[in-house]
Protein backbone atom coordinates (compact mmCIF):
# COMPACT_ATOMS: atom_id res chain seq x y z
CA UNK A 1 0.00 0.00 0.00
CA UNK A 2 1.21 3.70 -0.55
CA UNK A 3 -0.02 6.61 1.02
CA UNK A 4 -0.54 10.36 0.13
CA UNK A 5 2.64 11.18 -0.60
CA UNK A 6 3.94 8.21 -2.43
CA UNK A 7 0.59 8.17 -4.10
CA UNK A 8 1.60 11.46 -5.60
CA UNK A 9 5.40 10.83 -6.29
CA UNK A 10 4.52 8.23 -8.47
CA UNK A 11 1.91 9.83 -10.09
CA UNK A 12 4.20 12.48 -11.08
CA UNK A 13 6.35 9.76 -13.78
CA UNK A 14 3.03 8.83 -15.64
CA UNK A 15 1.44 10.57 -18.50
CA UNK A 16 -1.97 9.71 -17.20
CA UNK A 17 -4.10 8.82 -14.70
CA UNK A 18 -5.01 5.37 -17.02
CA UNK A 19 -1.14 4.71 -16.79
CA UNK A 20 -0.65 5.08 -13.61
CA UNK A 21 -3.90 3.06 -12.59
CA UNK A 22 -2.49 0.42 -14.43
CA UNK A 23 0.93 -0.19 -13.18
CA UNK A 24 0.15 0.16 -9.60
CA UNK A 25 -2.75 -2.59 -10.28
CA UNK A 26 0.09 -4.33 -12.24
CA UNK A 27 2.00 -3.96 -9.35
CA UNK A 28 -0.38 -4.77 -6.31
CA UNK A 29 -0.15 -1.37 -4.96
CA UNK A 30 -3.33 0.09 -3.69
CA UNK A 31 -3.83 3.75 -1.81
CA UNK A 32 -4.06 3.85 1.90
CA UNK A 33 -4.84 6.98 3.97
CA UNK A 34 -2.42 7.73 6.46
CA UNK A 35 -3.70 6.97 10.21
CA UNK A 36 -4.18 9.71 12.63
CA UNK A 37 -1.27 7.35 14.91
CA UNK A 38 1.06 7.11 11.92
CA UNK A 39 1.12 10.93 11.48
CA UNK A 40 1.27 11.79 15.21
CA UNK A 41 4.85 9.34 15.47
CA UNK A 42 6.01 11.09 12.21
CA UNK A 43 5.78 14.54 14.28
CA UNK A 44 7.43 12.83 17.12
CA UNK A 45 10.46 11.83 15.06
CA UNK A 46 10.62 15.01 12.99
CA UNK A 47 10.83 16.93 16.15
CA UNK A 48 13.55 14.58 17.19
CA UNK A 49 15.39 15.16 14.34
CA UNK A 50 15.13 18.76 13.93
CA UNK A 51 16.75 19.08 17.89
CA UNK A 52 19.47 16.34 17.36
CA UNK A 53 22.38 18.46 16.33
CA UNK A 54 24.40 15.90 14.51
CA UNK A 55 22.10 15.70 11.88
CA UNK A 56 23.51 16.68 9.11
CA UNK A 57 20.95 16.32 5.94
CA UNK A 58 17.98 18.31 5.58
CA UNK A 59 14.56 16.42 5.94
CA UNK A 60 11.19 17.49 4.89
CA UNK A 61 8.26 16.23 7.30
CA UNK A 62 7.13 14.20 3.76
CA UNK A 63 10.10 11.52 4.59
CA UNK A 64 8.44 11.01 8.40
CA UNK A 65 5.08 10.47 7.37
CA UNK A 66 6.28 7.72 4.38
CA UNK A 67 8.29 6.40 7.59
CA UNK A 68 5.61 6.24 9.77
CA UNK A 69 3.02 4.67 7.46
CA UNK A 70 4.89 2.32 6.10
CA UNK A 71 5.65 1.14 10.05
CA UNK A 72 2.68 1.41 11.54
CA UNK A 73 0.14 0.50 8.20
CA UNK A 74 2.10 -1.60 6.11
CA UNK A 75 4.69 -4.34 6.76
CA UNK A 76 7.90 -2.97 4.79
CA UNK A 77 8.87 -0.06 2.96
CA UNK A 78 10.53 0.11 -0.52
CA UNK A 79 13.19 2.44 -0.35
CA UNK A 80 16.83 3.14 -1.70
CA UNK A 81 17.23 5.90 1.35
CA UNK A 82 17.78 2.60 3.64
CA UNK A 83 20.13 4.28 5.81
CA UNK A 84 17.76 6.97 7.18
CA UNK A 85 14.98 4.88 7.37
CA UNK A 86 17.00 2.51 9.42
CA UNK A 87 18.60 4.99 11.66
CA UNK A 88 15.26 7.13 12.47
CA UNK A 89 12.22 3.73 12.06
CA UNK A 90 14.17 0.90 14.12
CA UNK A 91 12.55 -2.32 13.49
CA UNK A 92 10.65 -1.16 10.09
CA UNK A 93 11.69 -3.98 7.40
CA UNK A 94 13.17 -2.35 4.77
CA UNK A 95 13.22 -3.69 1.06
CA UNK A 96 16.04 -2.37 -1.29
CA UNK A 97 15.35 -2.63 -5.09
Amino acid sequence: MACEIVWTEVRAHFATDEEFSEAMKLLGIRFEAIFDDAAVKAGQLWRELRRDRGATRVRVVADFLIGAHAMIQSDALLTRDRGFYRTRFKGLRIIEP
